[in-house]
C-alpha cells in the first residue's frame, strides 16, 4: 500500500520550493548587501570609538580609490607589471561563481591633482609625499584594515547578546521496494527558533518544529505534527555575574580603542619616517650638486696647473696631483649620483609607488632649510671677523665655553616638561596601561573558574494533542535541573589562575619598561636637538673658514708662493664643510619632528598631513626651567 500518491508528493515538494523561493526573495540578501551592511556597522563602531578614544571623529575608510597615484604611474608611464593584480582588485578577471557587485563603488583619489604625463617625472613636495603615502603605502592600508577588522570583531561579540533566529526546512522522499508492494513515504518538516543570552548570564532558547506533510494532509497522522521546546539556564556560582559574562564583550570593546590608539601612533611614526626619507633624498641631491661643482672646480684646477707647468712655473708632480684630484672628484660625483638614485628608489617604495616610476622631489623644501643655514653662515662671518687686537694672547688661560640656549629652537623645551607631556599623550603608553587593567580582569575571570559550579536550568516541551485535530497545545512536559560541579579537579583552572597572575606581572613590567624607554627617548631627542643646533653653528663656521682658505690658497698659488696641494686640500675641506652643514640642517629638522612624535603631539589627519604643536601654548608653570 502506498502511504501517499506520487502526485501528492510532487505537490508537497512543489509547495516547499515555492516557500523556499518566498523566503529567499523576502528574507535573504545579496553578497553586496551583506558587504554594505558590514561596512555600515563597522563605520558606526569606528565613529563611536574615535570619539571615545580620541575625543573627536574624522573620516575613515578602507576603500582604496581606483585612481591612486601608483596605478596612474603604471598606466600612463607604461611601466612593466606582472599581472592585473598590480593595478588593483577592480582590474582582476572574475573567477567562476564570483558574486556580483561585491567591490565598492569607485572613488576619486586625493592625490588625483598630481598630473601624470608620459615620459615626464611627477614632482612631489613633502606635503604631496605625505598624502601619497597615506593612500598608496601597503603597510598604511593594512594598519587601517586592522582597525576595521577589530570593529567587525566587536560586532560579532555583541551579536552573542542579541536575538539569534534560526529557520530550517527539510523534505525526504523514501521508497521501499523490498515488500510485496512498493511503499513511498514523504517526510517534510521544518523548525524555527530563537536564542538569547542576557548579560546577567541567563540563556534562553525556544524552538518550534512541525511535520509539514501531516499538517498539509490534515489527518494523515494522529496529530498535526507541531511541537515546541523552550529552555533556560542560569549560572549561580561559577561563571555567574555580569562582569564574568560580559568579559569577552568588554575586551572586544577595548580592543577597538587600542587599535585606534595604535593607529594614531602609527600615523605619526609613518609621517616622520616619510619626512626623514624625503629629506634624506634631498640631502643626497644636494651632495650631487656639491660633487658636480667640485668636479668642475677640479677640472678647472687641472687645466690651470697644466698651463702653469707648460710655462715652467710649477712641476709635473703638481700637475699629477691636480689630475688625481680631478679623477677623485669625478668618482665622487658618479658615486653621489648613484647613491641618489638608490635612495630615491627606496623612497618610492616607502610611499607604495613602483621604483621604476619617473618621480622627482621638490628641492624648495630643502631650500627653506638652507635659507636658515645661510643666515647662520652670515652670522658666523661676522663672528669670525674679529679684529686682531681683540684676540686673546696665546698664553691666556683657556676657558671652554659651555653650550647655552642661545639660538635654541622652539622645540628645545625643558626636559621635565617634555617627559610630562610624553607620559600624558603617548598612545602606546595608554595601550600598555589599558592592558594592565585587562590583565587584572583576566585574574578575576581565572579566579572565578576555581569556584564551585552551580547551574540552574529548566525546560518546557509542548506538542499538539490528537483529540480533535485542531491546531493548539493543551499540555506540556516540564523539567527543572540543578547541576552541581564540585571543585574536586581544577588542575587546568589552577594553572590558568597562576599564569594570569604572571601575565599581570609581565604587563605591569611592560608599562614600566615602556615608561623608561619613553623617558630615555625624550632625553635623547633633546640632546640630539642641542647637538644638531651646535653642529649647524660649527659647520657654518667651517664653511666660512673653508671659503676663506680657498680664496687665500688660490691667491698664493697664483703668486707662486704656495703649492697646488694646498689649494686642492682647501677645496676638499670646503666640499666636506658644505655637505656636513646640509646634513646638520636636515638632522635638526628631523630631530624636531621626531621629538614631537615621541611627545605624542604631532597630529596627523586622515590624509596623512601633520599639524605641529605650538610650544608657546604649553603650561610651563609646573616645570622647572
Amino acid at each position: 500500500m502506498h502511504r501517499t500518491s506520487l502526485g501528492c508528493s510532487l505537490w508537497v515538494v512543489l509547495l516547499l520550493s515555492v516557500l523556499g523561493g518566498i523566503l529567499e526573495l523576502g528574507g535573504c540578501r545579496s553578497p553586496q548587501e551583506y558587504r554594505e551592511e558590514a561596512d555600515e556597522v563597522a563605520a558606526e563602531i569606528i565613529d563611536d570609538k574615535q570619539q571615545e578614544a580620541l575625543g573627536e571623529t574624522e573620516p575613515f575608510t578602507i576603500e582604496r580609490p581606483s585612481d591612486i597615484l601608483r596605478r596612474r604611474l603604471i598606466e600612463v608611464q607604461q611601466l612593466t607589471y606582472a599581472s592585473q593584480a598590480s593595478l588593483g582588485t577592480d582590474e582582476l578577471e572574475p573567477i567562476p561563481h564570483w558574486p556580483e557587485n561585491v567591490l565598492p563603488v569607485e572613488t576619486a583619489s586625493p592625490d588625483a591633482n598630481l598630473a601624470v604625463e608620459p615620459n615626464q617625472p611627477v614632482r612631489l613636495s613633502l606635503t604631496d609625499a605625505l598624502q601619497v603615502g597615506a593612500y598608496n603605502s601597503p603597510d598604511y592600508q593594512s594598519r587601517k584594515e586592522q582597525v576595521f577588522q577589530s570593529a567587525l570583531a566587536l560586532d560579532l561579540t555583541r551579536n552573542s547578546f542579541r536575538n539569534i533566529f534560526t529557520a530550517q526546512a527539510d523534505s525526504q522522499v523514501t521508497t521501499d521496494t523490498t515488500g510485496a508492494a512498493t511503499v513511498t513515504n514523504v517526510d517534510s518538516g521544518g523548525s524555527v527558533g530563537v536564542t538569547r543570552s542576557l548579560k546577567n548570564g541567563l540563556d534562553i532558547s525556544a524552538a518550534m518544529a512541525l511535520d509539514l506533510f501531516n499538517l498539509l494532509t490534515q489527518g494523515g497522522g494522529s496529530t498535526l505534527g507541531l511541537s515546541a521546546d523552550t529552555s533556560v539556564s542560569l549560572p549561580l556560582l561559577r561563571g555567574a555575574g555580569r562582569h564574568i559574562i560580559t568579559e569577552p564583550l568588554t575586551q572586544a570593546e577595548r580592543n577597538v580603542v587600542y587599535q585606534m590608539w595604535s593607529f594614531e601612533r602609527y600615523k605619526r611614526t609613518f609621517a616622520i619616517g616619510i619626512a626623514r626619507d624625503y629629506f634624506s633624498v634631498l640631502r643626497q641631491m644636494d651632495l650631487v650638486t656639491n660633487a658636480r661643482e667640485d668636479y668642475r672646480s677640479a677640472i678647472r684646477s687641472a687645466r690651470w696647473t697644466r698651463r702653469r707647468a707648460d710655462a715652467g712655473r710649477i712641476t709635473e708632480v703638481e700637475v699629477d696631483q691636480a689630475v688625481q684630484r680631478e679623477l677623485s672628484a669625478r668618482n665622487n660625483w658618479i658615486s653621489a649620483q648613484e647613491q641618489f638614485n638608490t635612495r630615491r628608489d627606496a623612497f618610492k617604495t616607502s610611499l607604495g609607488l613602483p621604483p621604476d616610476a619617473l618621480l622627482e622631489l621638490d628641492p624648495n623644501d630643502l631650500a627653506q632649510l638652507r635659507k636658515r643655514s645661510d643666515e647662520i653662515v652670515e652670522q658666523m662671518r661676522d663672528v669670525l671677523q674679529m679684529p686682531a687686537e681683540r684676540a686673546p694672547p696665546a698664553d691666556a688661560p683657556v676657558e671652554l665655553e659651555p653650550v647655552t640656549r642661545e639660538g635654541a629652537g622652539p622645540y628645545e623645551i625643558p626636559e621635565s616638561l617634555a617627559v610630562r607631556l610624553a607620559l600624558e599623550h603617548r598612545r602606546d603608553l595608554q595601550v600598555a596601561n589599558g592592558q594592565v587593567y585587562d590583565a587584572q580582569r583576566a585574574v578575576v575571570v581565572a579566579a572565578d573558574n576555581l569556584r564551585t559550579g552551580l547551574d540552574l536550568g529548566g525546560r518546557a516541551t509542548f506538542s499538539d494533542d490528537d483529540s480533535d485535530g485542531s491546531l493548539g497545545f493543551r499540555g506540556g512536559r516540564y523539567a527543572a535541573l540543578l547541576t552541581l560541579d564540585l571543585p574536586l579537579e581544577r588542575t587546568r583552572e589552577r594553572n590558568d589562575f597562576r599564569n594570569s597572575l604572571i601575565s599581570l606581572e609581565q604587563t605591569t613590567r611592560a608599562v614600566q619598561s615602556l615608561e623608561d624607554q619613553i623617558k630615555l627617548s625624550i632625553r635623547d631627542q633633546l640632546r640630539i636637538l642641542l647637538e644638531s643646533r651646535e653642529t649647524v653653528k660649527i659647520q657654518a663656521q667651517r664653511v666660512v673658514v673653508a671659503e676663506k682658505t680657498v680664496r687665500g690658497a688660490t691667491l698664493l698659488v697664483e703668486a707662486g708662493r704656495s703649492q697646488i696641494r694646498d689649494l686642492l686640500e682647501a677645496q676638499d675641506a670646503l666640499l666636506a664643510a658644505q655637505n656636513q652643514l646640509t646634513a646638520a640642517v636636515v638632522n635638526y629638522r628631523i630631530a624636531e619632528l621626531e621629538l614631537q612624535g615621541d611627545l605624542g603631539l604631532l597630529d596627523v589627519n586622515e590624509k596623512g598631513l601633520w599639524q605641529e604643536f605650538a610650544p608657546e601654548d604649553i603650561d610651563h608653570d609646573s616645570d622647572e626651567e
